[in-house]
């Protein structure tokens, strides 16, 4: 199992464990962490999903796709450094133990 820690806005802890290739946004959603929707199922077609990546693993992901960073213009909190969405984040060994929060709202 891979862990991740999802903090909420309010800076409520999440542990989490996921599988390798899951991503975050389904991690999150089955653990029931509030502040996280996904609405379009992880289809990208929705910023419900956006997250803060910590800065010390921000640069162990691999670069967001045009698509995703397209669809962060549309997040209902501003976009800014860190800024992903939990759709496109796949757990990998290597991301064991990635921190990230959850920005004040999704809608």
């Amino acid at each position: 199992m891979i862990r991740l820690l999802m903090h909420s806005f309010d800076g409520t802890p999440h542990p989490l464990q996921g599988n390798e290739g899951q991503s975050v946004l389904d991690v999150a959603v089955q653990a029931g962490v509030a502040g996280i929707d996904g609405d379009c199922g992880g289809q990208l077609t929705c910023a419900t999903c956006h997250v803060i990546v910590d800065p010390e693993w921000r640069d162990r992901l691999p670069p967001p796709v045009a698509d995703e960073t397209d669809m962060l213009d549309f997040a209902a909190t501003p976009a800014g450094p860190g800024s992903r969405l939990a759709c496109q984040l796949r757990l990998s060994m290597a991301l064991d133990g990635l921190s990230l929060r959850l920005p004040r709202s999704q809608y």
